[in-house]
């Protein structure tokens, strides 16, 4: 069962409006990772993905992301869109923060300019901000949208919505 859309403010998207399946959109914004005082990742070069009930998830470019940060991780998932993803911790110093980016490093030929880019979970960072804003980690331990100002929900990920 969907839920009530939230009213959409001027400026705003509904996240309902997204489409299904996901898509992959190049983006000019400024996406900025921030941690422990070490710029994580720097971009106006990544790749948006939308889907409904989502926020965005932002996919940045291995060289937009600070040299010798990122380590393999174990393990991986599957997108029914996307294909089979890997992780990533980003190491900063002693700093380990495990399981924080994913990829597609043979992605599914609708999102092949995936390949290579890694996109990272908001929470775990001090801050991860789009066009300067600081971002809202979307709900749930499993998703990795980012939420702004731009975004209307509720998301995926909040207490109830497994069956959305």
């Amino acid at each position: 069962m969907r839920p009530w859309r939230d009213p959409v403010q001027p400026g705003q998207q509904s996240v309902w409006d997204f489409p299904r399946p996901a898509i992959a959109l190049p983006s000019t914004a400024h996406i900025g990772i921030d941690h422990a005082g070490t710029i994580v990742a720097d971009s106006r070069r990544s790749i948006r993905t939308l889907e409904t009930s989502h926020p965005p998830s932002y996919y940045i470019p291995p060289d937009d992301i600070a040299p010798g940060i990122l380590r393999r991780a174990g393990g991986g998932s599957f997108c029914e869109w996307k294909g089979a993803a890997i992780y990533w911790d980003v190491v900063i110093g002693d700093v380990v923060l495990p399981r924080v980016g994913w990829s597609y490093p043979d992605p599914s030929r609708a999102f092949a300019m995936l390949r290579d880019h890694v996109a990272f979970y908001a929470r775990p960072f001090d801050r991860c901000a789009v066009d300067g804003e600081t971002v809202t980690p979307q709900p749930g331990d499993f998703y990795g949208g980012w939420i702004t100002s731009h975004v209307a929900g509720p998301f995926k990920g909040i207490p109830g919505s497994q069956g959305w």
